[in-house]
């Protein structure tokens, strides 16, 4: 069949057309025939061997791709985990780790959508614990995942969204996303403390989700230090790492604050969580976005094309997508 192959790990992956199709070999797994995978950080972090979840993996020439969307013998269209490789003609899925598409939803968007989904909602839902009308602060927002956030923390009935990012242009278009405030991350320090002490000041920041970490994370703790008096209690979510994987943190902000400080990522997440991410979460938001009231934008290479794109830089907001 073919397939996009990781033969060496840390190499890129290689487009063949006879890599062996997979066998079931498990009651609870059956065969797909897929359509769409997305490629995402964490397809290219595991696939180089860079991502926690592979640590003590023994490396073999292996179909790459986490998730994607395709059908069943019957013809149902689904999103499913693949058990093997989903950047490939044919994948393993467990039969309880799928979810029935709704009609209407475009097979990209389909594809790209739950990770955005997962690397959002389950924090803000589960580790955060958003309430309606509260203030968010997604620092990072000007990627696809981001932009998701921005939409689904609307949609759950944020007060308020604040955003950062590098790319002004893109964070202008999040406003019409459902932010309400921009803070441009290219300016001097002082100016991005001072930005986010002003708005903190006049309404108390509750969550602040954060794709970036580093120096814009120690900049936004920084601007949360309190002087001795009673503070506003706010959750503070890691979900990446795209600009450095280590902070300094003064313990004087941890004293000085009400915070709570956590992460969302795999291993993070309980069973109950997971099952409600598939049975609840995720469904809603294909729904939404059948209904044209959650954007994801997509940009669409060939499966044969993988050698030469999987590098690709795309514009912030968009994810690319297979077509198999």
């Amino acid at each position: 069949m073919k397939a996009a192959v990781m033969f060496q790990r840390g190499e890129m992956p290689r487009y063949t057309e006879d890599f062996p199709e997979p066998i079931v070999n498990r009651e609870d797994e059956i065969l797909i025939s897929v359509k769409a995978a997305a490629i995402k950080h964490l397809d290219r972090s595991r696939a180089s061997g860079k991502h926690y979840s592979t640590k003590g993996d023994i490396h073999q020439a292996k179909a790459i791709g986490g998730d994607g969307v395709g059908f069943l013998a019957d013809g149902t269209k689904v999103f499913a985990l693949g058990v093997s490789g989903m950047i490939a003609e044919k994948a393993i899925i467990e039969i309880g780790k799928m979810i029935k598409l709704p009609e209407g939803i475009d097979d990209a968007a389909a594809a790209a959508l739950p990770n955005a989904v997962a690397g959002s909602a389950m924090a803000l839902r589960f580790r955060a614990a958003m309430k309606a009308g509260e203030t968010v602060l997604i620092n990072g927002a000007t990627g696809f995942t981001g932009s998701v956030a921005v939409q689904i923390a609307k949609h759950y009935g944020a007060g308020k969204i604040i955003v950062t990012g590098r790319n002004e242009q893109r964070l202008q278009s999040l406003l019409a996303l459902g932010a309400d405030e921009i803070i441009p991350i290219k300016q001097d320090d002082e100016s991005f403390l001072s930005q986010i002490q002003h708005l903190h000041n006049n309404k108390p920041i509750d969550i602040i989700i954060d794709y970036l970490w580093g120096h814009t994370a120690e900049l936004i703790l920084e601007a949360l230090k309190g002087n001795g008096a009673f503070t506003h209690k706010t959750r503070f979510v890691s979900i990446g790492s795209v600009t450095g994987d280590t902070i300094q943190l003064s313990s004087e902000i941890l004293r000085s604050v009400d915070l709570q400080l956590s992460g969302s990522g795999l291993g993070s997440w309980t069973k109950e969580e997971m099952q409600k991410l598939f049975k609840e979460i995720i469904p809603e938001m294909f729904q939404l976005a059948a209904d044209n009231k959650l954007k994801a934008e997509t940009e669409t290479i060939q499966l044969k094309d993988i050698e030469k794109l999987w590098d690709l830089k795309v514009s912030d907001g968009k994810r690319i997508v297979v077509t198999i």
